[in-house]
């Protein structure tokens, strides 16, 4: 076994990342994965729902119809 030491902002964001089942020994074991599978690494991804998409899709009508007034 080996201690790795990380600031408490890594922490942080690290336990953000981690899955509620699994340790950080296994979250780490995720990330560091150079998987190149789209499967895989959308399953690494919080689901993505109805409310979500709407919001990804508002934000690239603002994004377009800015980017339209400066031409």
């Amino acid at each position: 076994m080996t201690t790795i030491r990380v600031n408490d902002e890594v922490k942080e964001r690290l336990r953000d990342l981690k899955r509620d089942d699994e340790s950080f020994n296994d979250l780490l074991d995720r990330l560091s994965r150079s998987e190149k599978d789209v499967e895989a690494i959308a399953d690494s991804l919080p689901p993505v729902d109805d409310e979500d998409i709407e919001r990804m899709d508002n934000a690239r009508d603002r994004l377009n119809d800015s980017l339209e007034e400066r031409r």
